[in-house]
């Protein structure tokens, strides 16, 4: 009689019990994890060093709770874009909001609204940095390294119908000394 090569492993077949064996030891360690979680990030401050101390998960202000200084008639203000992050340095997320009348023909212009927290933690704007009564558009709309980006597009007089706008800026503001600071690189207006 010849053994076979390989021992019989007969004994090592799966069977249900075994499947419910290995269900409920995931589930204890799934459980189990949630209940112990390590303790918070908290970074010491250098001594002599001041600021002001923000919530460990402060959420961005929300644009939907926010009336916007816009005026739309019958219908709504409809938030297009927003772009959320510490835009002033002091350690809470600010929203940036791309706004506009929710018209039901044509292109509303955009007005782009700087948010913050209140002390009460309410949703409140800030800073107007484009009004729509200005005439413009916004595309390609982003924050980047604390810095509002983006495209505007208008009209180089009001005879320009408002379906074609034929001047485009690339635009960023920057918050510098308590106040929001256009910047236009030269070369970035087109007609």
């Amino acid at each position: 009689m010849q053994h076979p090569a390989v021992p019989d492993l007969s004994h090592t077949h799966t069977r249900p019990i075994h499947w419910v064996a290995t269900a409920t030891a995931l589930a204890a360690v799934v459980a189990l994890s949630s209940v112990l979680q390590p303790d918070a990030a908290t970074a010491a401050q250098p001594h002599g060093t001041e600021s002001k101390q923000a919530p460990a998960h402060a959420a961005p202000p929300d644009p939907g709770a926010v009336t916007f200084p816009l005026r739309c008639g019958p219908v709504d203000a409809v938030v297009e874009k927003k772009a959320t992050g510490d835009l002033d340095g002091d350690g809470r997320p600010e929203t940036a909001a791309v706004v506009h009348c929710d018209a039901p023909m044509g292109t509303p212009p955009d007005g782009v609204y700087v948010l913050t927290r209140a002390d009460d933690g309410k949703p409140r704007v800030v800073a107007t940095l484009v009004d729509p009564a200005d005439r413009r558009t916004v595309t390609d709309f982003a924050l980047r390294d604390g810095e509002i980006h983006a495209t505007l597009l208008g009209y180089s007089s009001a005879d320009v119908p408002s379906c074609c706008p034929d001047v485009t800026d690339e635009v960023k503001w920057q918050w510098k000394n308590g106040t929001f600071v256009r910047d236009t690189p030269s070369q970035a207006r087109t007609v």
